[in-house]
């Protein structure tokens, strides 16, 4: 068992075929296939599935995957520990942020981030909350953009702000100044299916408000769409929220709700230079205003 055969393993399983695994490792398509076969050889198990139009783990390869991510992740420490201890942060940084966080709120970070260590490098994919935790837990992402609380992630806080009323701009709620979480119950309800759930809920129960749900959508961009068309009224953080809301309108809650939003790691005790200097540049750089 090799160091290249567990990379293709990897590659193959998250890019899903071993045409893009080869783009993504710099190996030929031919010697990601050999490498997968060697390697199932020795394991004595198959590790994917071929059909047709796609691959698929098996329950070996699941676990296999599991562990190779993890002995990598260690192998590629040790590395990165030793230029590390000389004064040189290098390694690769896996990072995952929610599409509402990643150009507010991330991007400054990564540019100044990556200024200060050109030689780390930096891979960023989306995803909701969930994905994030579920990433961090596999060791696919070192560091996430969650929303708090965060049981079992060591965190490091990145934002507070403000959660909104988001109306059809002719809804008679529309022309208050501050609309009331209680106010929401009876009308049909765009809820998300992403972090801001929990916070939602929450503040519906303690308004003593059962929420009319008719629908569900993921993103803010695509809740602010079925809100325009008139489907519905939804609660929205005011973070990432574009500057023209066409026909929406938002409007103040009371009570006044807010999510928090923080970096985290499964463990800052372990996690990898890349990371800690992350998050140490989080530390050290200006916040911007809570609202």
């Amino acid at each position: 068992m090799t160091l290249g055969q567990l990379r293709a393993l990897l590659a193959v399983a998250e890019h899903g075929g071993f045409t893009t695994a080869a783009d993504h490792t710099g190996m030929s398509q031919p010697a990601v296939s050999r490498a997968i076969a060697a390697l199932e050889r020795e394991l004595g198990a198959a590790l994917f599935v071929r059909h047709h139009d796609r691959i698929a783990l098996t329950e070996a390869g699941r676990r296999a995957v599991e562990r190779a991510r993890e002995a990598l992740r260690h192998f590629d420490l040790i590395r990165a520990d030793v230029a590390a201890a000389a004064g040189e942060i290098t390694g690769e940084l896996r990072l995952a942020s929610l599409p509402s966080a990643t150009g507010t709120l991330i991007a400054r970070l990564l540019r100044a981030f990556t200024d200060r260590y050109p030689q780390v490098k930096v891979r960023l994919f989306e995803g909701v909350d969930d994905d994030i935790r579920e990433w961090l837990r596999r060791g696919a992402a070192e560091v996430g953009v969650v929303t708090l609380p965060a049981p079992g992630l060591d965190t490091v806080p990145l934002s507070t702000h403000d959660m909104v009323a988001a109306l059809p701009s002719e809804h008679p709620l529309a022309e208050r100044r501050v609309v009331r979480v209680a106010d929401l119950a009876g009308q049909p309800f765009i809820l998300t299916t992403a972090g801001c759930r929990p916070l939602i809920m929450s503040a519906a129960r303690e308004s003593k408000a059962r929420l009319d749900i008719a629908f569900e959508a993921g993103g803010p961009a695509a809740i602010l769409e079925m809100v325009a068309a008139g489907l519905g009224v939804s609660i929205v953080p005011t973070l990432g929220l574009p500057a023209e809301l066409g026909a929406v309108v938002t409007r103040p809650l009371e009570p006044k709700t807010t999510r928090s939003l923080a970096l985290a790691v499964p463990s800052l005790r372990d996690c990898s230079p890349a990371a800690r200097a992350f998050l140490d540049q989080l530390a050290a750089s200006p916040r911007p205003p809570d609202n």
